[in-house]
């Protein structure tokens, strides 16, 4: 059995500590200056009460920080003022030279894993990944804590940062897509054709992120869709909605000038070309 703390136990912190007691290891939390919500997800998912984060992480082997993004620093600000000595998992939705500097503020008393959770909060038939970074021994002594649970353990290649980048990549597009959705349905609406973008939207192909393989293609004529993309800015500016994301589009698509009707290029090229020159 392993203890571990939980720093905070949110939706999803309570989650991932329901799992790994569900899997027969100790849990703690620390309830001061937590809210009455949070005292029950605590309790519901089994982790035992402590009176103070000093007993907490002088008990435990490894902490979790599943908290919100902006709070990450001052978690673990907090925790290397106590001198822990184990396993640090910030597992928060952060960029990678954030949970770099997490790294050094920790060190060198506890070892640094850089995680980062993908899907739901775990339970019943909902599972979730959670990616792992750093020494592959640290690794080693958390994965065990969520064996034959609803948290799926994976390891990201790379060192730290590595799988706060895969967490960056990913949500770029999964909530900026969600985000523009709401765009569209909205500039439908105000011109009363919903229902027919509705039913448009339900003939596309559903594997965009999933198959970087297209990507040529639409370097190959973003010198035409940048211009598409501007008269829909002026259309969002008409139905007063933002135009933004539609703005934002013109100036990535621009990174792809030189690649005009190049259709044999490869997808490294194609990315290669979005970074920005000389860099």
């Amino acid at each position: 059995m392993t203890t571990v703390t939980v720093l905070h136990p949110g939706a999803m912190g309570s989650a991932v500590a329901a799992q790994a007691a569900a899997a027969g290891h100790e849990v703690l939390w620390v309830p001061e200056g937590r809210s009455e919500a949070t005292r029950r997800r605590a309790e519901d998912a089994g982790a035992t009460a402590c009176d103070s984060l000093d007993e907490a992480l002088a008990r435990s082997e490894v902490v979790l920080s599943i908290c919100p993004p902006q709070a990450a620093e001052d978690v673990a600000t907090t925790v290397a003022g106590h001198a822990f000595t184990g396993v640090y998992v910030d597992a928060n939705a952060i960029n990678p030279q954030r949970v770099r500097r997490i790294a050094e503020e920790i060190r060198p008393g506890a070892t640094v894993l850089d995680g980062a959770i993908f899907g739901p909060p775990p339970g019943g038939r909902r599972a979730a990944r959670l990616y792992l970074a750093g020494e592959a021994q640290a690794a080693d002594m958390v994965e065990p804590l969520f064996k034959d649970t609803a948290l799926h353990v994976r390891r990201a290649s790379g060192g730290i940062g590595s799988a706060s980048a895969l967490k960056m990549a990913f949500a770029s597009y999964q909530k900026a897509a969600r985000t523009l959705a709401g765009v569209a349905h909205a500039l439908a609406d105000a011109h009363g054709v919903g229902d027919e973008l509705t039913a448009e939207a339900q003939t596309m192909a559903s594997n965009i992120l999933s198959d970087p393989g297209y990507l040529p293609s639409v370097a190959a004529r973003a010198w035409r869709w940048a211009p598409e993309m501007e008269d829909i800015a002026d259309t969002l500016r008409a139905a007063d909605l933002p135009p933004d994301m539609a703005e934002a589009a013109v100036t990535v698509m621009s990174r792809w000038e030189r690649d005009k009707d190049r259709y044999d290029l490869s997808v490294a090229d194609v990315l290669a070309h979005l970074r920005k020159p000389g860099s």
